[in-house]
């Protein structure tokens, strides 16, 4: 029998919860970055906003203005973003990362592990995680329609 092989589609998914059942706590993370080592138990306390993406993702492109003002918007109220970049070339990520204004923590995983135990579905994903470190919901994809419900998301969090 011959095997058809199709195209990956990536989809947007709204927040969706418990999306993550598998795992309720997040994975840790312990990840080179910007500014040294990152890791997500220091972000304990704090609701963030974990994405993956990459330099090739368009999406990923329009997220970041976005995520800039969320961090803005938020940060007194215990808010913080970990952008997770999964390029294997770095300079790739960092030439990306000269054209934006990042006001955020990025980390970067070239071997993609750190992904793979999020189980990502497509670019970008994105989670949700409360102050306890437990993944509250999960997204995939970034489009402009869906900002204010993302930002609803993020400020119901914050408000538990």
């Amino acid at each position: 029998m011959k095997k058809i092989i199709l195209p990956i589609i990536f989809t947007f998914v709204l927040f969706s919860q418990n999306s993550m059942a598998a795992f309720n706590q997040a994975p840790a993370i312990d990840l080179p970055g910007t500014d040294g080592n990152v890791q997500l138990e220091k972000y304990r306390g704090k609701v963030v906003y974990l994405d993956f993406w990459a330099s090739w993702c368009e999406p990923c492109k329009k997220s970041f203005p976005w995520m800039r003002q969320m961090k803005a918007n938020y940060a007194d109220q215990g808010f913080e973003i970990l952008a997770v970049n999964l390029d294997k070339d770095r300079k790739l990520a960092d030439e990306f990362l000269k054209a934006v204004d990042v006001n955020f923590t990025v980390a970067f995983d070239k071997t993609g592990k750190t992904a793979s135990r999020y189980k990502l579905k497509g670019m970008p994903s994105s989670y949700l995680i409360d102050r306890d470190g437990k993944v509250h919901a999960s997204h995939v994809g970034f489009r402009d329609k869906d900002k204010s419900d993302l930002e609803q998301a993020i400020k119901s969090l914050l408000n538990k």
